[in-house]
């Protein structure tokens, strides 16, 4: 089995649960805004939030319009006036208290840091995503973060692997693993830049892309096997 001594995670839905902290940040934002937060806003905030992000990795749009026009579409749809970039700081300010843990991500992360380099690499705002991960207690175990915000690339471009690569002492894409949650961010970005890649897929989504993982994990405890590291499960 191929041996691995840099890893790169991901941090959102591949660490920490985004799902769980966006979901109470949207529930936060309307009750501040006074407006009844329906199953047909969340729906149509998922859409267009993923598709503005969507066009972010490809480049086509910076990361401010993607955070600053996600809310005003939304409110336009339902007939809401609303202004992007002040929901937007509301929103952030609720979504930094999110930093709730993957399960097994804190037990698998803690005890990897003694085998293995361990960096973040991800997308996102860095004031956000540095609060979440000193909240969760996840930080300390990392030699690096790398946001996008702070490198002026972003996943899956290969200039923002090239950021990363210069920065890890000794850095060797052979021995080098990256995990995550996004085929088109993640596993596409690991491949561009010659990685191999491991794909946590929770919910068994059905992979119709042409974008190939090395590995497919459902929870986070199978990288041991992957790693070929040992698992002790304390009772």
């Amino acid at each position: 089995m191929k041996q691995y001594r840099t890893l790169l995670f991901d941090v959102d839905d591949t660490i920490l649960d985004f799902k769980a902290a966006e979901a109470l940040a949207l529930r936060l934002l309307f009750e501040d805004q006074n407006i009844p937060l329906t199953d047909e806003m969340k729906t149509q905030y998922q859409t267009i939030n993923q598709g503005l992000w969507r066009a972010f990795e490809e480049g086509n749009i910076t990361r401010d319009e993607v955070v600053n026009t996600r809310f005003s579409a939304l409110f336009k749809e339902f007939d809401y006036e609303a202004d992007g970039a002040l929901l937007e700081q509301k929103y952030r300010s609720f979504l930094e208290e999110g930093h709730q843990l993957i399960d097994g991500a804190f037990d698998l992360i803690s005890s990897l840091q003694h085998q293995f380099d361990l960096y973040i690499v991800t997308n996102g705002v860095s004031r956000t995503q540095y609060k979440r991960l000193r909240d969760s207690g996840l930080f300390p175990f990392f030699k690096d973060i790398f946001v996008s915000e702070d490198t002026g690339f972003q996943k899956p471009m290969k200039e923002y692997y090239d950021y990363v690569f210069e920065r890890i002492p000794q850095f060797s894409a052979e021995h080098t693993l990256l995990i995550g949650d996004s085929l088109t961010a993640d596993i596409k970005g690991g491949q561009l830049a010659g990685l191999d890649t491991c794909w946590v897929n929770p919910d068994t989504k059905p992979n119709e892309s042409e974008i190939m993982p090395t590995y497919e994990i459902r929870k986070l405890e199978e990288l041991y096997h992957i790693l070929n590291i040992e698992h002790t499960v304390s009772c």
